[in-house]
């Protein structure tokens, strides 16, 4: 893992406009993946306006940064027909269809060298050479039953994962895959933990629990649970904002985001997505002065104004809409899911 421009902040070369040289010169669109009508919306983030659609595969559920930055996947897990369909980011096309198992989410290990195909449905974490696309060892995890988002710890020595139907966390050894610990979260709850993500200061993990209805928080090393910050129902997805002070969770729900002080892991405000919707996944505009998101049960996406809140545009999509990434995104190299970019 390249060392860090800023050690107390490990998303500091993913700043405003700080876009790679590369990136620079790709197109300006918004890519949502529609689950349930099977392609993709793109959208350009200028005039708020639908400009094409393409085939996603079957049952698209995210569109993901390669780790060099330099291919868009769109990621489909029905089973057994997945696979990932690979956008151009300069001209924003889409390649030829490749057929993997049960691609539910995609992540990258560190070194940039291997894909981890996130199988949803087997308990499993595929790992793929990212030159030959040939798989080259798989873990299988039967007590994760819906094993789904993941962050690495700010050394990327561990690795966090929710278990979405297991009400449970996984804590693994980077290199090994060794399991270090599980966490079975209050059986109160039901829990259904989601989107997990370290924050900037590399001190917390975070994790949103849609039936807890909130954030669990977890030390540096996720070795304890330290908390548990209230947001709203349906809590599903961590963004951080482009300076690192703050986070912003949707309560898909609740039809509102609540947006987290980082300095005290206290709410600062809730925003209320008007006329109600289900805000999801998404990911901040390179500026970070607009937060994009899916309103999964609406078929619609929202662009909201950072700086309070206000809904920008209300945009009709596909059916489904999930894992949405506007493009191009500041940062070095991605590790995965919409928006995780360091």
């Amino acid at each position: 893992m390249p060392a860090y421009p800023n050690p107390g902040n490990v998303y500091a070369g993913a700043g405003p406009n700080m876009l790679a040289e590369p990136v620079r010169a790709d197109k300006a669109l918004v890519y949502v993946p529609n689950t349930n009508s099977d392609d993709v919306s793109v959208i350009d983030p200028n005039t708020y306006r639908v400009v094409g659609t393409f085939p996603g595969g079957p049952e698209p559920q995210h569109v993901i940064p390669s780790y060099n930055l330099r291919t868009l996947y769109v990621a489909s897990d029905e089973v057994p027909d997945g696979g990932l369909v690979p956008v151009d980011p300069r001209t924003g096309k889409p390649g030829a269809f490749r057929k993997l198992e049960d691609v539910y989410n995609l992540y990258f290990t560190p070194d940039g060298r291997q894909a981890i195909v996130v199988a949803e449905a087997y308990q499993r974490l595929d790992f793929y050479d990212l030159a030959s696309w040939q798989r080259v060892r798989s873990v299988r995890f039967p007590e994760c039953k819906g094993v789904n988002h993941m962050d690495y710890s700010a050394d990327g020595k561990i690795m966090m994962f929710s278990c979405e139907f297991a009400n449970r966390m996984l804590v693994l050894d980077t290199a090994s895959l060794r399991k270090l610990r599980e966490f079975t979260l209050p059986a109160a709850t039901d829990g259904m933990p989601q989107d997990t993500r370290l924050t900037p200061d590399g001190q917390h993990f975070l994790v949103a629990d849609m039936h807890a209805n909130g954030v669990y928080v977890f030390d540096a090393q996720a070795t304890r649970q330290t908390g548990f910050v209230p947001t709203g129902k349906g809590a599903h997805g961590i963004y951080f904002s482009r300076d690192g002070k703050l986070a912003y969770v949707t309560n898909r729900d609740a039809g509102s985001i609540t947006v987290l002080d980082l300095a005290t892991l206290k709410p600062a405000t809730t925003w209320k997505i008007p006329g109600g919707g289900s805000p999801d996944m998404g990911s901040l505009s390179a500026d970070g002065t607009t937060l994009w998101l899916s309103g999964r049960y609406h078929n619609e996406v929202y662009a909201l104004r950072t700086s309070d809140g206000k809904l920008l545009a209300r945009i009709p999509v596909g059916k489904g809409p999930h894992g949405l990434t506007i493009w191009p995104q500041p940062g070095r190299y991605s590790l995965g899911h919409t928006a995780n970019i360091r």
